[in-house]
This record gives C-alpha cells, structure tokens and sequence, in this order.
C-alpha cells in the first residue's frame, strides 16, 4: 500500500472545498425556499429544492440589507452566491448574497432587448468613455441621502483622503420617480455645479428596486453629460444599463470610494519614498560633478604647453580651417554647376522642344509627301480619264455613230433588222439628244428587203 496516497478527512474536505468553490466561483440558482429558520446569529439558513434535488443555503446577517421583502418558506426565488462547503459537518452548501423573486424574466428580457438596441446604436462605444480624473478634488453624488449605500462611500473617502469634497444631490432612487429626477440630477449638476465627477449611487437590491437604472432616457442623459459619469449601483453581480452608459463601472458605492480616490496615506509614503531618492540622486550628482570638476582642474595644471602656445596653434588652425572651408564651397560649387548644366539637359522642358522641332520637321515632309503624293494621283487621274474616254460610248457617238432602241417594253437595243416590225416606233440616241423614228422598210446584210 502506497502511504502517499492517503488523505486525512481534513485534507480530503479542504480539496473538495478548493474544488468546488474554484468551479463555482459564481452561480445562480432557481427553486423554492424550505425549512426556513433564523437563529440568534441573525443568519437566515434554508434548503433551496426543486422536483428533483434540494440543496442547503445560508443568507448571513450582513447581506440581508438588500433584501426587498424577507423571505418566506414556499416562495420561488433566484439565489445568487458561490458553492462552498461546511468542514465541520462535510456538508456542501450555497452562500447567497441576493434573493430575487422568480417573477423576473420578462424584466429581464425588456433589460437584454434595451441593451442590445442600444449597443448597436453605438451608445455603449469604448472610445465614448471618458477617464474620470486620477485625483478628484470634488465628487458630487446622486443618490438617496436615506440609504446605506451614501454613508458606505463617504466614510471610505473620507478615510481614504480626508481632503475630498463630496456634495450630495438627494434623488429617488427607486419607483416610477426615480429615473426623471436623476436625469433632472444630471442636467442640473451638468448647468449650475462645479464638480469633478458624478457618481451615481446606490446599494443593492432586487431587479425591480434596480429597474430605474435601466431607463433608456437615464442612459442617454449620461451620455450626454460633459462632466464624467461613474455608477455605482447595487452589488458586484447586478448590472444596469446605466452601467453600460456610464464612463466607469465600480462594483458598488464601496468599491467605487475605493476606484476614484486615491489613498492619502499610500500618497504621503509614495511622496516620501520619491524625495528621499531624489535626495540621494542629488548627492550623487553633486559628489560626481565635484569629482569631475577636480579632475578637469588638475588636468589643467599639468597641460605641457603655455596658453599662448595654445592659442597661436587654435589661431594657425582657424586659418586651415577657414582656407579648407573656401576650398571646399568652391568644389561644391562647381559640383552644383555642372549637376545644374546635366539637370537642364535632361529637364522635360528641353526635352519637348526638341520633340516640337522634330514634330515640326515631320509636319514640313509629310505636306510635301501629300504635295507630291496629290500630284502623282492627278497625273494618273488624267491618263484613267482619257482611257476611259476612249472606250466610252459617249464617244463613238460623238465620231457619227448612234443607238437604237426600241421604245416600248424594256427598251432593248436594236441590233439586227428582224428585231423590229414595219410602222414601229424606235428611239434612235446620238451624241447630243435623240430621234423618235417609224419604221417603213427593213433590209438585211446585202440590202435585201426583209
């Protein structure tokens, strides 16, 4: 047997608690509330079960201030907590911060719908925030000047850096009221009051105390306000949507005194700590410059040569480095001369007009091209013309000659005599008009009457 593998049931509890509490950091859960007992303690312990299963659940004392309505055995409710586990009875059971009545989902849902609406129009954007300023010299809160949840930042901030200054602009934080006087909280502070940052306020609670922080118009208005917006609203598990449109999120009105003001005490030691550096780099660089300063001084006194040797040498180098200046600027000169003079040649404006000039030279030969070009063409011209007026018939009538056509029909030239009739009627074309001639007699090739 392997001794290294045993647990004592300590050791064995301890895992398991480690386990269950690092898987369910968080959790909520659904059912009814049973066996329902608070003892001296003030705690509230009961079992939380369903159809199927039942678990054991305890609400200590300091967490019941958020509750709305106390709880009662036979009630559906949403418990919010983490699993841890009782060693001392090897029991594993639900630590709850909040109750809320089961009845939530349609607020839940209208919360998700808003939410979603709203994220898409941009209102939620990251680059809209604005960082609240690192050392707030004013706060100005709104909240209930009734709730714990006041009291809770102002003692932390007062203890944090006494110095603050934190006004109060009382408003109804919860019911059909509570959103319109917060926007009119908004507006007034935004207008009339000079203050660092604003921080909305509020302690913890069921999703319908907490319903006026999801108001769409409470969400604009924070967005609207130039002066940053801080919400601090219920506990570290409840979201609103004017946690959303707000420029920073704290957990709750605690955490939020614990977020926006700086601790005065880890100031002062901070403040101390730097100037007792900066002292020490002080003396540093003043036993270091001491140091150098006795150095350059016993270098000077062992130099070899006089000052006036010096001197004559920095004046002779003066004039090498004057004479080596000029010399160097007339090179340079130069340099720039003939880069100029290779520059103009390659410049496009001397480039063009030597394109123009060859361009010019082109147009010049090709009108003398088309000059010789037409010439050739009308020479040909005229040669075409008398060929073709040779073999024209124009011209063979003109030489006397005729032609002879019928007049009816088609008009077909007449060719042979037998192709017409005695007393016809034909056309006869000659070189300038024509003759409209009756047939009386027809002959053949040997004048013989046909």
């Amino acid at each position: 047997m392997n001794d290294r593998r045993l647990l004592t049931v300590s050791e064995l509890t301890t895992t398991i608690r480690s386990l269950l509490e690092g898987s369910f950091p968080f959790v909520s859960v659904v059912g009814e509330i049973s066996n329902l007992h608070r003892p001296l303690s003030g705690h509230f312990y009961f079992t939380l079960k369903d159809a199927d299963a039942q678990i054991r659940a305890v609400l200590f004392k300091t967490q019941q201030r958020y509750l709305t309505e106390p709880p009662a055995d036979g009630r559906q409710v949403v418990c919010r907590g983490r699993i841890s586990v009782y060693e001392a009875r090897g029991d594993y059971q639900l630590i709850v911060d909040t109750i809320e009545p089961r009845g939530t989902g349609m607020l839940q849902q209208a919360f998700a719908e808003l939410k979603h609406r709203l994220t898409a129009e941009g209102l939620f954007d990251a680059h809209l925030k604005r960082q609240p300023p690192s050392f707030p010299r004013h706060i100005t809160l709104i909240t209930s000047p009734k709730g714990a949840a006041v009291h809770d930042f102002i003692r932390i901030a007062t203890r944090r850096f006494p110095p603050i200054r934190i006004a109060v602009y009382p408003v109804t934080v919860q019911g059909e009221q509570a959103a319109p006087s917060m926007i009119e909280a908004l507006t007034t502070i935004n207008t009339s009051i000079s203050t660092d940052l604003i921080v909305l306020c509020r302690g913890g609670g069921s999703i319908e105390d907490l319903w006026a922080f999801n108001d769409e118009q409470l969400a604009r208005a924070i967005r609207r306000s130039t002066i940053p917006v801080v919400s601090a609203v219920g506990h570290e598990i409840d979201f609103t949507i004017a946690d959303f449109a707000a420029d920073l999120r704290a957990p709750t009105p605690s955490g939020a005194a614990e977020l926006l003001i700086p601790d005065g005490s880890a100031l002062q030691k901070n403040l101390a700590d730097l100037c007792a550096r900066m002292q020490h780099s002080l003396r540093f660089s003043l036993n270091d410059t001491g140091q150098r300063v006795q150095l350059a001084r016993q270098r000077l006194l062992s130099v070899p040569h006089s000052l006036d040797r010096l001197s004559l040498h920095l004046d002779y180098l003066s004039v090498r480095l004057k004479r080596s200046f000029v010399d160097t600027l007339a090179d340079k000169q130069r340099d720039l001369d003939q880069t100029a003079l290779h520059l103009s040649r390659l410049s496009p404006k001397h480039h063009h007009a030597i394109r123009c000039q060859q361009l010019l030279n082109l147009k010049e030969r090709l009108v003398r091209a088309g000059k010789l070009l037409l010439q050739n063409k009308e020479i040909q011209l005229t040669k075409i013309v008398a060929v073709l007026d040779a073999v024209s018939p124009l011209a063979t009538l003109a030489r006397g000659y005729a032609v002879v056509r019928l007049t009816r029909g088609k008009k077909r030239l007449v060719t042979e005599a037998n192709q017409v009739r005695i007393g016809s009627v034909v056309e006869i074309l000659l070189h300038q008009g024509r003759l409209q001639c009756k047939v009386e007699d027809r002959y053949g090739e040997n004048d013989e009457p046909l």
